[in-house]
């Protein structure tokens, strides 16, 4: 095969994964512009004052309502503790605004299947559940007051624009916020922020996914997932699938089309799992929670999260595993 037949293969491949995914990633953004429109940011940092499952449990619902680029929801969490949220609060809203929003989904089902959207589902309030037990037992009250200390700076990461952008409308029934002009006008501005915040996300997930479809041998994963050792692979999987997430810059929606590459290439389902939780230790991300939070409070986020992430993919594989939920490889 020539350079050029490859460069095609690849594309063609990237183009056939974008065009399944166009129309559900068009609804996803849609649902989430006309909850964004009626739920108001000063609002969600009032909701959120502590780490109690009632607050976790709000944050989870407020970041599934949200949008579901990774920037902005990081951004979005700064802002919240900046308001006075309570910071464990406001990281599991950041979890919950990048694995529990309808676009994120719509596209798994429609890319590897119901059975990955469940486990996503599952998964991420199991790695929440997880990321609580973690900071009440090792976020110590210095480094929170550091980290608050760089939060006040405002420094720049990235969409923070998004983050401040508040036009949500609160007066009325929910119908009437919805169709009100201001409404109308303010659901299409999230509408269009949010295809702004992650095309090139998207973009440069299919991308990337087209060519390691094309160029990269299936031996070659399967080799590195321990596809020939089913146990081991079980183990190794969830540890391994954030590591690749961290190198991969990509986050949002646009790892989903890598991880059907991955699965189809031999990670175990929790392995998969464990690389779509890790979208917020990419190494973009993580330097973005250095400038917002300081040095110290971005290395206990990476092993925290890195934690909470790989242990909540265990429990999904355990239990998916006990329900015979796994679906075989190659059926995505």
């Amino acid at each position: 095969m020539s350079v050029i037949d490859a460069v095609i293969e690849a594309l063609w491949m990237a183009f056939l994964m974008a065009w399944e995914i166009l129309w559900p990633l068009i609804l996803g953004f849609a649902l989430s512009a006309v909850v964004q429109a009626v739920v108001s940011h000063k609002e969600m940092s009032r909701l959120l004052p502590d780490d109690r499952p009632r607050s976790i449990a709000t944050a989870l619902a407020l970041g599934a309502a949200s949008s579901s680029c990774s920037y902005a929801a990081v951004a979005l969490a700064r802002s919240l503790f900046r308001k006075g949220a309570n910071f464990t609060a406001a990281m599991a809203f950041e979890m919950a605004s990048t694995n529990l929003v309808a676009e994120l989904s719509i596209i798994l089902i429609v890319l590897m299947g119901w059975r990955f959207m469940a486990a996503e589902a599952v998964g991420a309030v199991v790695m929440v559940a997880i990321l609580v037990v973690l900071f009440r037992a090792f976020l110590l009250p210095g480094l929170l007051a550091e980290a608050r200390e760089q939060a006040e700076r405002g420094i720049a990461g990235r969409m923070e624009g998004h983050a401040d952008m508040d036009m949500s409308v609160t007066e009325g029934s929910l119908w009437q916020r919805i169709t009100s002009p201001r409404g109308l006008t303010a659901i299409s501005h999230y509408f269009v922020m949010d295809w702004a915040s992650v095309w090139l996300d998207i973009a440069g997930g299919l991308l990337i996914a087209g060519a390691l479809a094309a160029w990269v041998p299936n031996s070659f994963w399967q080799g590195l997932f321990l596809f020939d050792h089913p146990l081991l692979a079980t183990i190794w999987g969830p540890l391994v699938g954030p590591l690749v997430a961290v190198i991969s810059f990509v986050c949002s929606v646009g790892n989903i089309p890598l991880a059907a590459v991955l699965w189809n290439g031999g990670i175990s389902f929790g392995g998969v799992i464990a690389f779509v939780f890790a979208d917020l230790i990419i190494l973009p991300i993580l330097n973005i929670y250095r400038k917002y939070y300081g040095m110290r409070m971005m290395a206990f986020l990476l092993v925290t999260f890195y934690v909470a992430m790989a242990g909540a993919a265990f429990v999904v594989e355990a239990v998916f595993a006990v329900l015979g939920l796994i679906p075989q490889h190659g059926d995505s």
